[in-house]
């Protein structure tokens, strides 16, 4: 017996059932439950943590001007006469988190959402969390930051 050539005979049937799992399994996607204000805000939201995570994260006027391009103009007024090195993007404090992660989000008008965000501190002494909420709002064409409510 010679076992060096096999072949595979596939039926009309296993190849229609082969065919349509590779279609479906392509085609079909999981869907989008969530609004569209809170797809676009939630961009803007994560992208400000991103950078706010990636850079120095105490508040000095070098980083609150870094940041700048992600705030309304009111929060940045409302942030101006600040003068200690606190992080007031996260819990207020200078016990700075270790990661954040976006949670729920509310449409409260078609231009404002609310964000849930979810800061974690893990280390081998410690592993917490804790909640804001951010406001989001668009203004000219672009979603920005508006208010921190811890």
């Amino acid at each position: 017996m010679n076992n060096s050539h096999y072949k595979i005979q596939i039926s009309n049937w296993q190849f229609f059932c082969l065919f349509t799992f590779y279609f479906l399994l392509s085609a079909c996607s999981v869907p989008n439950l969530e609004q569209p204000e809170c797809t676009e805000s939630r961009i803007a939201v994560k992208e400000f943590y991103s950078f706010h995570f990636g850079h120095e994260m105490k508040f000095t006027a070098e980083n609150l001007k870094l940041r700048e391009k992600y705030l309304t103009p009111s929060l940045l007024a409302s942030i101006l006469p600040k003068n200690d090195e606190t992080d007031i993007f996260t819990t207020n404090s200078t016990d700075f988190p270790k990661a954040f992660r976006l949670g729920v989000c509310k449409v409260i008008e078609p231009t404002k959402t609310d964000f849930e965000v979810v800061f974690f501190w893990k280390d081998d002494n410690r592993n917490e969390q804790k909640t804001i909420h951010i406001e989001a709002v668009k203004q000219t064409d672009k979603w920005l930051l508006n208010k921190i409510l811890y």
